[in-house]
């Protein structure tokens, strides 16, 4: 097939398009390269720098002619959406629908699309959280995630092409940035071999599901290839760790001793986010394949190989 991926040199893209190169797809990429990295970009994708929100995406979409597209690029940062909402709206709203259209002029027969578990869902009483919970987004960028589903819906409407969002828990692993918002592992990660103290906002006892990257790409490459997957599916491992707990493992691992300190929780945030996937494993038969332990393990191995100064 081929594939064009957005943000694919990005934390999360650039693994899909690690894994749908190895899966022997022809793959295109579209980064603005606000926060990708050229060094992400595997040599066997041809790179476009791009913003999805340009009048020019249309033409490199009809320029590649892609069989699909695997949408993932945006601005994800809970705390940035709370600061400046249209910001946040006009890349994950805007872009989308921007993108969106050059797909259908394109003839694009199928998306996949990478939304939001957590932030969808807000505080649930249900736990783990299944698709047909009601989405009450508490941020910004929770409503802008769920937005561009609406969206989706109605791009299938009208083209008779097929999408499938994929409501993500909390993804970490090897590439992710540890200077952002996002990415509490990355960044205890960064800050404990760099021997700094690591913040934990709040008590601590807020409750987050965390999904490997490389899981989370197998999702992706098993979604194209089953076009009558469709709606909405929860990437997720059903189980719950508290940012405590969290920094206790890294810290173990790191072979640090010191404790975390403690800031002031941050508006938008959740309390307890964890999701149910059993739509996944019964529409695309995935299940995650990474123990938390392991992929903890993965990823600070990657930072001590690829300490940066950024």
């Amino acid at each position: 097939m081929r594939i064009l991926v957005t943000g694919g040199a990005g934390f999360i893209g650039s693994h899909v398009v690690d894994r749908l190169l190895a899966d022997g797809h022809r793959v295109a990429i579209v980064d603005n390269l606000s926060s990708g990295r050229r060094a992400n970009v595997s040599p066997g994708a041809t790179l476009h720098v791009c913003d999805i929100r340009s009048p020019h995406l249309g033409a490199i979409v009809a320029a590649e002619r892609p069989d699909a597209v695997v949408h993932t690029a945006a601005q994800a940062a809970v705390a940035r959406s709370v600061a400046d909402p249209a910001f946040d709206a006009g890349v994950n709203v805007v872009g989308t629908a921007n993108l969106l259209e050059a797909a259908r002029r394109a003839g694009v027969r199928r998306v996949v699309y990478t939304s939001t578990g957590g932030a969808a869902y807000g505080d649930t009483d249900v736990l783990p959280t299944p698709e047909d919970h009601p989405a009450r987004a508490t941020s910004p960028y929770g409503v802008s995630k769920v937005a561009a589903e609406r969206y989706l819906e109605c791009w299938t409407g009208l083209t008779g092409g097929t999408t499938l969002a994929l409501r993500l828990a909390n993804v970490y692993g090897p590439r992710q940035n540890p200077h952002g918002e996002a990415g509490v592992i990355a960044i205890f990660c960064h800050r404990l071999l760099a021997r700094e103290a690591c913040l934990v906002y709040g008590d601590g006892e807020q409750t987050r599901d965390y999904v490997f990257v490389e899981d989370v790409a197998d999702a992706i490459a098993r979604a194209l290839g089953r076009s009558d997957a469709t709606g909405i599916a929860n990437i997720g491992t059903g189980l719950e760790t508290t940012v405590n707990e969290l920094y206790r493992r890294l810290a173990k691992l790191a072979g640090v001793g010191t404790t975390s300190r403690n800031a002031p929780a941050r508006a938008g945030e959740q309390r307890r986010s964890v999701l149910d996937a059993t739509r996944a494993k019964t529409i695309l038969g995935w299940t995650p394949g990474t123990a938390l332990d392991d992929g903890l393990a993965r990823t600070l191995a990657w930072f001590k190989r690829n300490v940066e100064r950024r």
